[in-house]
């Protein structure tokens, strides 16, 4: 079940559960869309990956059990292991390459 990370790793903006501008790579490293767009190029600076939107857990229970309420987001702020000019720079060796080949 995702953690649905309370912040961007690199402006370290918050992004609650229900934040529309987070988005996340397969291993969950969680940015906002203004640096995944602006900054990153769409390459996670960790695991090289691309980005997609972060899903939106329901607040209420549609089914019984299943929801914000039931699972609740992590509090646990993270940030990045690496520099923001490291981010930069390892983004931009890897931007022309599609994610599916990268």
């Amino acid at each position: 079940m995702l953690e649905l990370r309370p912040n961007c790793e690199l402006c370290d903006c918050d992004l609650p559960p229900e934040a529309t501008n987070a988005r996340i790579c397969t291993y969950e490293c969680t940015f906002c869309a203004g640096c995944v767009d602006d900054v990153l190029n769409n390459v996670c600076p960790n695991c090289g990956g691309g980005f997609v939107p972060r899903p939106i857990r329901p607040l209420q229970a549609r089914r019984e059990g299943l929801s914000r309420i039931h699972q609740p987001a992590t509090t646990v702020r993270k940030s990045a292991k690496f520099s923001k000019a490291e981010m930069v720079g390892f983004a931009a060796l890897h931007k022309d390459v599609g994610p599916a080949d990268r």
